[in-house]
């Protein structure tokens, strides 16, 4: 039995799409792992996770700038920390619009061979979406096929 019925990619600067996702799958009593949740000890770069921010912009762009990105103890806990919830789940979502790292996600849980969703509009159409089972254009279609009547 996996530790998960879900585990949720996307894009940091889309965090405010993702979460309603998270509460809807929850809602619906399904587990799910969310990277928008985790906490990371605290390093020199700890700081720069901050997941009540509104604007996840200048964060990223620190992140993503980082010369040390390589032996960064946060950049490791976020890489195990995902790669586990990837492991560790039955299903596998990205919320469009994603980035690269939820698509090179998206190309382990297929790997994997885990059931791949995505829920939205992706900025346009690649030929290894193949991977997905379905995408679904919103939320209310998802829930509707995947997770019956939500509580």
């Amino acid at each position: 039995m996996s530790k998960y019925d879900y585990m949720l990619a996307g894009r940091w600067r889309n965090h405010k799409n993702i979460r309603p996702v998270m509460e809807a799958m929850r809602a619906a009593g399904k587990k799910v792992y969310c990277f928008i949740e985790n906490a990371y000890e605290d390093d020199t770069h700890g700081e720069l996770i901050d997941t009540a921010a509104t604007d996840a912009n200048p964060m990223m762009e620190k992140l993503e700038s980082m010369p040390d990105w390589q032996t960064n103890k946060t950049f490791r806990q976020i890489y195990e920390n995902d790669m586990n919830g990837i492991r560790d789940a039955d299903n596998f979502v990205v919320v469009f619009p994603a980035g690269a790292s939820a698509h090179m996600e998206l190309g382990a849980a297929f790997g994997m061979g885990k059931k791949c969703y995505a829920i939205g509009t992706p900025e346009k159409y690649e030929t290894l979406y193949l991977m997905l089972d379905k995408i679904y254009p919103t939320l209310a279609d998802f829930a509707k096929d995947q997770l019956g009547d939500v509580k």
